[in-house]
Formats: C-alpha cells, structure tokens, sequence
C-alpha cells in the first residue's frame, strides 16, 4: 500500500499496525468470509508481536492465535543494546531511552498489557537459542497470561531445545513443526476426531 502506508506503522504510530489488523479481522467477519469462532491467527517474531498485542486489544475477535518466537517484551528488549539487531531496530520502534517513545511502547507491549480478561486459545513457541529473541521473553509473556486470564482456553509452550529465530532444521523437522502447529489450531476449532483430542 505503499511507502506512507509503511511509515504510518512504525515509531509513534505503531499502534495502527495492530488496528489496521483488528480493522481487517472485523471486515473478514463482517462480509461473512469468518466468524469469531473460526478466525485463527498467526505470527513470528514481530508477527508475534503482532498477535501479543491484537489478542490483549481484542481477544474476544478471535478462536486461537499462534505467537511463534514473539517480540513480546519491548521495553525490555529495545533497552539492551547488547541483543542482536535492537540499535538497528531503533530507526523501526524508536529508542526507549526517550521518554516518549519509552511510555508508548510501553503502551502496546504485549507483556505490560496482559489484563484480567478471558483470551483465545493461545500457542506460543521459543527456540532457546535463538540470538534474536530469548527464549526468557515468549516464557515471560505465557507466565504473565496464565497468571491473568480468566478463563480455560488453551495456553501452550513450547521451547524446542534445539533451535534458534528460524526454527529447527532440516526439513522434516520443520514440517513436523508445522504439523504441531496445525494440531493445535484444529483442536482449537474442535476439529480433531475424538479420539485425538
């Protein structure tokens, strides 16, 4: 949609990322393409930034949300210039140790805006040797939503042990990813034959 269009996603004015996706999910349920009880959503890395925060926005929008390797603690991440890609990233997000670019990414965070509130069948990934983002941040997110959400829905983990940012390798173990991931979706729609549940 063009340059302007990127550049109205970004810095302090990140947050229309996340409504423009909301904005999207409301027409696709509203022109009868979907419904509430089947929109399952998905993202990586930023993407599950993303998803983090969509889901804190509007939970009640979607049945399940996949946060693979999620950017999800901001503040904390865009603070330490130490981590991989974050003083590059400065020119995307804005550099929190500027007051106003601090309190906004605050503001979307995923981890600082996890509230008391019932959310969709949640799975979240890691790979404990990813450089990009650690393991401790989509941990954190996951400890921070089962301490506060208030209903039963799915909330899973996973860390595989043996990969990084882009997942395990070789191709049968990437596929056998995807096939979990794709599990976990079907369950969440009720999908799966009873025995498999």
């Amino acid at each position: 949609m063009g340059r302007q269009w990127y550049e109205n996603g970004k810095l302090l004015k990140k947050k229309n990322t996340f409504t423009d996706f909301i904005a999207c999910a409301e027409y696709l349920i509203d022109k009868k393409y979907c419904s509430k009880e089947k929109l399952c959503i998905n993202g990586r890395s930023a993407g599950g930034l993303l998803i983090g925060a969509v889901i804190n926005m509007r939970p009640n929008l979607f049945k399940a949300a996949v946060a693979g390797v999620p950017f999800v603690d901001v503040v904390t991440t865009m603070l330490d210039p130490t981590i991989p890609l974050t003083t590059s990233e400065w020119e995307e997000w804005g550099d929190p140790r500027q007051e106003e670019f601090y309190s906004y990414m605050k503001s979307y965070s995923p981890v600082d805006n996890v509230k008391a509130q019932n959310y969709p069948d949640i799975l979240v990934t890691a790979g404990l040797n990813d450089p990009r983002v650690m393991y401790s941040e989509p941990a954190k997110f996951v400890a921070k939503l089962r301490e506060m959400k208030t209903n039963d829905n799915l909330l899973l983990f996973k860390c595989e042990m043996g990969a990084g940012h882009f997942s395990k390798s070789g191709r049968f173990e990437k596929l056998q990813e995807d096939a979990f991931t794709y599990t976990f979706i079907l369950k969440a729609l009720n999908m799966l034959g009873s025995e498999q549940q």
